[in-house]
């Protein structure tokens, strides 16, 4: 029998196909998946979700009259760069609610989230915002953003599998650091800082699937897909050119895996444990996935064919 990965980070910069080699695992058949991907059923979690509805919020706080509290504005980077790992703490709640199947029944949604925001950023160090509000401001945000919410805790409780057993759960996650740093990069940009923030459970059982695309080609990739009528969507959103400066200018992913302590594998240091994880790369510099957004039946079979010829290359890798 064919060995399933447990745990999967697609990584990557933005806009390097991680939605797409998603869209593509989830299009093929259970048995392909398996014996050829060593992949279970998937199970997803993502840290994008978190990044739209604190640009939700902000935006609504700036309609209010109030001062942003996440981001410089909407085409900016974070205030405090330390909420790169706010969004991993809400990813490692995300995992233990879905291990757990947590009921989550919250009279209001917003006031949940932001609550929710707000202890994922105590853990970094941060100082409460949202909390620090007055309470008519907070009362007009929560009303404001109150359908928004339940979408997201809707499709969060939707997410939970019967049993992990046999599945496969797939993190997704990009970062980067400022153009033209130096490596390592310094904490709280860049993978190394991420990765360690993962909980022991996730890193424990993880691999690492990078799909690898210059600092240039995510920019000139970014800027293809984006549509400003779904900023929301998965596959469809774009990231600000400052941002992607500033974020994403850099990759420290080569560095990373060029000094891991045993070959094929990035070393990861958290809660005083080392942590090995291994490294798959697919390639993507010359573009293998763009045609995935696309309807499945307009995809060519020579695309098809390379696209999975590369991933099954970097998931036998992980399973070996």
């Amino acid at each position: 029998m064919k060995k399933i990965l447990d745990t999967v980070l697609l990584l990557a910069l933005p806009a390097s196909g991680k939605s797409e080699v998603r869209r593509y695992l989830h299009h093929l058949s259970p048995k392909v998946r398996g014996d050829e991907f060593h992949m279970g059923p998937t199970v997803q979690l993502d840290d994008f979700p978190y990044v739209h509805l604190m640009r939700r919020i902000d935006d609504e706080l700036e309609r209010l009259g109030r001062a942003r509290v996440f981001f410089k504005s909407g085409e900016r980077p974070f205030i405090d760069p330390r909420d790169w790992g706010t969004l991993i703490w809400l990813v490692n709640e995300d995992y233990a609610d879905l291990v757990a199947r947590k009921p989550l029944k919250p009279t209001a949604v917003a006031p949940f989230l932001f609550e929710r925001i707000e202890s994922a950023a105590g853990k970094t160090g941060l100082p409460a915002r949202l909390a620090r509000l007055d309470a008519q401001t907070r009362e007009s945000l929560a009303h404001r953003l109150e359908k928004e919410a339940a979408r997201w805790l809707t499709e969060k409780l939707a997410a939970y599998p019967d049993t992990l057993t046999g599945k496969t759960l797939v993190i997704e996650f990009a970062r980067g650091g400022p153009d033209g740093s130096s490596m390592p990069l310094k904490a709280p940009f860049g993978y190394e800082y991420s990765i360690a923030q993962l909980s022991p459970a996730i890193l424990e059982k993880a691999a690492i699937l990078y799909v690898w695309v210059t600092p240039e080609q995510s920019r000139r990739k970014n800027q293809a897909r984006a549509n400003p009528d779904d900023p929301g969507s998965i596959l469809h959103h774009g990231v600000p050119i400052e941002v992607m400066m500033n974020d994403y200018g850099v990759c420290d992913m080569d560095w990373l895996e060029a000094h891991g302590e045993t070959p094929g594998t990035v070393t990861v240091e958290a809660g005083g444990k080392k942590y090995a994880l291994p490294i798959g790369r697919f390639d993507n510099r010359q573009d293998k996935t763009s045609f995935l957004r696309a309807d499945p039946k307009d995809w060519k079979p020579e695309d098809v064919k390379a696209v999975h010829k590369g991933l099954r290359a970097a998931l036998d890798r992980l399973a070996a």
